[in-house]
């Protein structure tokens, strides 16, 4: 009788180390992993007749210092400011005829 317990727990073992290695066959699962994007966080800029007469004076001063007609982008990076803030103290600008447009799409000072 202790013969058929030790046969029979010899192959409930063996089942077991079967299940165990058909298990490890298998290729787990690859993981999915999903790269956080880095998102550019733009400083927060209040709309009000202070704040755009503040850039109009940054525009007014890259375009005196720049002595020449310039585009959008070159205004931009010589005031130090976004494009954005840079087209709103054009406007402000325009409105008060201190700039004139050339031909060739570029701003100059009146």
């Amino acid at each position: 009788m202790a013969e058929k317990k030790a046969t029979t727990a010899k192959k409930a073992t063996e089942k077991k180390a079967t299940a165990v290695k058909a298990t490890e066959t298998k290729a787990p699962a690859a993981k999915k992993t999903t790269a956080k994007k880095a998102t550019a966080v733009k400083a927060a800029f209040t709309v009000n007749a202070e704040n755009i007469g503040f850039k109009a004076g940054d525009v007014y001063q890259a375009l005196a210092a720049a002595e020449n007609a310039l585009d959008v982008k070159a205004i931009a990076k010589a005031a130090k400011i976004s494009e954005e803030e840079t087209l709103l103290g054009l406007g402000w600008l325009f409105k008060e005829g201190k700039l004139v447009s050339t031909e060739e799409g570029k701003i100059a000072l009146a």
